[in-house]
């Protein structure tokens, strides 16, 4: 067994535990911001991104950054902000750079990281995540963000509807489903659609087949599909879509169907009708995992060690970073 299909099998009882920490804290930090502002790198932006639609849907004034954008090309926390970082390492450059400004200027900062990182402010998940494409580090993330911004007043994320993301996790875990199963292996590359949040999980779905399998996936928004994306797309590729029933204007299925009659392969990932759309994202994420891991062994690729050769190079990493030379 890979350790990222140990670390997708541990999700349901990590996002357990996340239901019981005491977050009173840090809610009531980002209760007193007249706008929060969440930043991350790759993963870590992609739970940003929801954690900003969930906060959005709590009332607050919620954006989500690129940490490196933030960082070098923003304006610049305000006094009555508070910044958002997530990490699962407290390593990641940007990440840290955005943290270190906001705290030199002075802004209050409420971190996620994994555990253990030594940063005083932060809510802590999981441990480290055991392989290069990450898993129960960000649906954790997830979770901590439902539960913050159900403390802010969001309606959903409540201990009744985290419990009915963790049994979808737990059901996904032991099976994701036959239309996961009828996902067509690509000849040349993968495409992953969606709208709205499903978009959001469509980008970190394909980012984990980009690591696990050492293959090309892209995933997109919808409109965005349809403005050019869907260009270079044959037969020799294929396209998920991802819960067509939930774009209000049939976009996302007749893309589907376009697909189709370009003799692409196009399966399509339904949600359960028992979770709101932004919940519904941590069990869809899982199924996405899963068909990450399962392609790697398709293609007889290590889905643990992803980052290797130039591209590990430690200069690399540090470039961006508030200690970097």
């Amino acid at each position: 067994m890979t350790a990222l299909l140990r670390m997708i099998g541990s999700q349901a009882d990590a996002i357990e535990r996340i239901g019981g920490l005491d977050l009173a804290g840090p809610a009531e930090v980002l209760a007193q911001a007249r706008r929060i502002l969440l930043v991350g790198t790759g993963t870590s932006l992609h739970a940003a991104e929801l954690g900003a639609m969930m906060l959005t849907q709590a009332g607050r004034d919620a954006y989500a950054y690129p940490a490196a954008t933030w960082a070098r090309w923003g304006a610049g926390p305000r006094a009555t902000d508070v910044v958002c970082v997530i990490t699962h390492t407290a390593e990641t450059a940007y990440a840290a750079r955005a943290r270190a400004d906001a705290l030199a200027a002075g802004v209050p900062v409420v971190s996620i990281t994994g555990t253990g990182r030594g940063w005083p402010e932060a809510i802590e998940t999981v441990a480290p995540d055991e392989s290069h494409t990450y898993t129960v580090s960000y649906t954790t993330v997830l979770a901590v963000l439902a539960r913050l911004a159900h403390a802010l007043g969001w309606p959903e994320g409540s201990p009744g509807q985290l419990a009915l993301a963790i049994a979808q996790v737990r059901r996904a875990c032991e099976d994701p489903g036959p239309d996961v199963a009828a996902v067509a292996f690509p000849a040349r590359s993968l495409a992953i659609v969606g709208c709205g949040p499903w978009a959001v999980t469509a980008r970190e779905g394909a980012l984990k087949v980009r690591e696990a399998a050492r293959m090309l996936a892209e995933g997109f928004d919808t409109d965005r599909l349809l403005h050019g994306g869907a260009v270079p797309y044959t037969a020799a590729d294929s396209l998920v879509a991802l819960e067509p029933e939930a774009d209000p204007d049939g976009l996302t299925g007749a893309v589907a169907a376009a697909a189709r009659a370009e003799k692409i392969p196009v399966a399509e990932l339904a949600a359960a009708d028992s979770l709101p759309p932004l919940l519904a994202q941590i069990p869809m994420t899982v199924r996405l995992q899963l068909l990450a891991e399962n392609f790697a062994r398709l293609r007889r690729q290590n889905p643990d060690t992803a980052i290797v050769g130039a591209w590990d190079a430690r200069e690399l990493w540090r470039m961006g970073s508030p200690t970097a030379q």
